[in-house]
């Protein structure tokens, strides 16, 4: 009880405390503040998503100012390349405390293709990327009076296909002013720091009385670019401070509040009801029927030359027999068992603050890390459990362990990298990351999976409770729904069911441009379907072993992990809900990372299906008496 109240203190306070991703920075009056540039992606909201693909700031198509003293990159973190940031220094110069209004960035000459390309971005909702000091640039009308980010947004629109009426305007107008509000925290006198800042961009053509003339920021009429000629356009803003109260500590609250609470609590409710329910008649089940099978098979006198066995106590000689394929499940076994210690080292470090947006690619940074140094936790659990199959080529176990899920999820990976570098995306993972990854791979997870394979079968096999019999029993015909993928469809749905809500909202924030921060509820939420997976797992075993189908090791791992087959569908659901993939390039990325998440989701669930039949299964057969 007292580590349920602790969770359900974690879930209310984590999302409000973080430890920031640097130290800060301060500034004097005068003294230029850092203005940086993300690449361009799809924005989520009222409209569907159109697209996955994102596009470098200063890719040639969009034409955009350039800084005077040179595009430099900002070097990130490895997991903020691989998620997409590509950031660099911005074309807009930003002084401590000095307003300014109506400043020119640049006249840009956008060409045919260039003015086609833009309005078809604007068309799609593509979002532009400013950063302040590290602080993410909104859109002012998605903040309320208290700054919080209302729709947990952290870029606004490159342009717009509506007027101030939100009428349909003839053609899409791009936004080519931007009135920044940057508001500082006096730390001391003389000090300052920014701790918030957005945009109100808009959309003016400040050259109508011609490109010799000096922009004017107060025109009414928006800037249309026409796809049959060259346009000149004329980027422009304005900046102005205010001093706030906000310390820099808590800079990040106004984009990590979670919006509305009660719709967590609620599932989260519904959750904890089902998998209370679930546990209760597991007790039942466990504790009565089979403590009564195994008293009265006990009570049996074994000198009667006629013993009447039946249900899951006439099969002791069969439910310890090696499974088909034992090689490939005891691979999925200790991959599995790799994904879960991440997964949990990853929420525990969510929970203490070290995965704030504020420390961009952290989250991406940490999963990979811990992927690697677990390769040990992998290696470990394969080569006991194939031991424990009584199988004997422990050389081909220990190699495929280390190298045959991540390949296939590599390759799988570098072909959807492939559609990305066709597209010209910034989201292509460059090269030199390909050789980390694999590096880290090579270097560390490999021979700790080795190592980890060598402990195991130094530990042995785990002992079994009853012998296997020489010659396997005939399993009795079953129905339809008895069947492996029938019975584990049926499974999955529940600890789906449990998972359905933040599943919605992890898959709007990977897909639909939005921050995700609830980990407090996600760690509950990861635990009630962790939960019922294993009670869900225990149970339909059980029915299987009362049919005299001792065929259990595969049936566990299958039912554990059918969650993500209903994953994969909604998936597919959301797709054609959510989104508006308008080529094909976009439709392949998405099944493609849906395809990766519903894999490790298969592993890891199927592993704590298979943990928690494995363990029920030998606390079982250990209490009758065989002879």
């Amino acid at each position: 009880m007292r580590l349920l109240l602790l969770g359900l203190a974690c879930a209310a306070q984590a999302w409000a405390w973080y430890l920031p991703g640097s130290a800060p920075n301060s500034f004097k009056q005068g003294d230029r503040v850092p203005f940086q540039v993300n690449a361009l992606q799809p924005m989520g909201g009222a409209t569907p998503v159109h697209g996955l693909v994102s596009y470098d700031f200063y890719d040639e198509r969009f034409g955009f100012c350039r800084p005077q003293e040179g595009i430099e990159s900002v070097r990130g973190s490895l997991g903020s390349v691989l998620f997409g940031d590509r950031i660099y220094n911005g074309p807009i110069v930003l002084e401590m405390g000095r307003n300014q209004e109506c400043a020119t960035i640049c006249q840009a000459q956008m060409s045919v293709e260039q003015a086609k390309f833009i309005g078809e971005r604007i068309s799609e909702r593509y979002g532009v990327n400013f950063m302040v000091d590290g602080l993410p640039v909104v859109d002012r009308r998605q903040t309320g009076d208290d700054g919080r980010v209302r729709l947990n947004s952290i870029e606004f629109d490159l342009g717009t296909t509506l007027d101030a009426s939100m009428k349909e305007l003839p053609a899409p107008a791009l936004f080519n002013h931007y009135a920044l509000n940057v508001s500082y925290h006096e730390r001391s006198p003389g000090e300052y720091r920014v701790v918030g800042v957005n945009v109100l961009p808009r959309s003016i053509d400040s050259l109508a009385g011609g490109a010799q003339q000096s922009p004017n920021c107060y025109a009414q009429k928006h800037l249309f670019l026409n796809p049959n000629t060259t346009n000149t356009v004329a980027y422009t803003y304005s900046v102005h401070w205010s001093l706030s109260d906000t310390p820099w500590a808590t800079r990040w609250d106004a984009y990590l509040h979670v919006v509305d609470p009660r719709i967590h609590w609620y599932s989260l409710l519904n959750s904890l009801a089902i998998v209370t329910l679930l546990c209760v008649l597991v007790a039942v089940v466990m504790t009565r029927a089979v403590r009564r099978d195994i008293y009265r098979y006990n009570a049996i006198d074994l000198t009667e030359d006629i013993q009447e066995d039946y249900g899951w106590k006439l099969i002791h000689g069969e439910v310890f027999r090696s499974p088909s394929s034992p090689m490939l499940l005891s691979i999925m076994t200790g991959t599995g068992a790799q994904l879960l210690a991440m997964a949990v080292v990853t929420l525990v470090f969510a929970l203490l603050g070290f995965l704030s947006p504020s420390n961009r690619g952290s989250l991406g940074t940490i999963m990979i890390i811990t992927w690697t140094l677990f390769g040990c936790i992998s290696g470990y659990v394969s080569a006991k459990v194939y031991a424990s199959f009584g199988e004997g080529e422990w050389r081909r176990n220990m190699f495929l362990t280390a190298f045959l899920f991540p390949s296939a999820v590599f390759a799988l990976m570098n072909l959807l990298n492939f559609f990305l570098v066709m597209n010209k995306s910034a989201g292509a993972v460059p090269f030199g990351t390909l050789l980390a990854l694999i590096a880290l791979w090579f270097l560390i997870n490999a021979p700790l999976s080795f190592l980890g394979s060598y402990l195991g079968l130094r530990s042995g096999a785990f002992a079994h409770p009853v012998r296997v019999n020489q010659i396997p029993r005939q399993i009795p015909p079953s129905p339809w729904y008895m069947r492996p993928w029938p019975s584990a469809l049926l499974a999955g749905i529940l600890p789906f069911g449990a998972a359905w809500l933040e599943l919605f909202f992890i898959i709007n924030s990977l897909f639909g441009s939005r921050v995700y921060y609830a980990f407090g509820f996600l760690t509950l939420t990861f635990i009630i379907t962790a939960v019922t997976t294993a009670t869900v797992s225990i149970l339909a075993m059980y029915i299987h072993l009362c049919a005299e189908d001792y065929h259990w090791q595969w049936r566990s791992f299958i039912t554990g992990g059918a969650s993500a087959i209903w994953l994969f569908l909604y998936g597919l659901f959301y797709c054609f809900t959510r989104l508006n993939l308008p080529d094909m390039s976009s439709k392949i990325l998405f099944l493609g990372y849906l395809a990766v998440i519903a894999m490790l989701d298969f592993l890891l669930f199927g592993f704590i299906g298979f943990l928690a039949c494995y363990a029920s299964v030998r606390k079982i057969y250990s209490h009758i008496r065989v002879d």
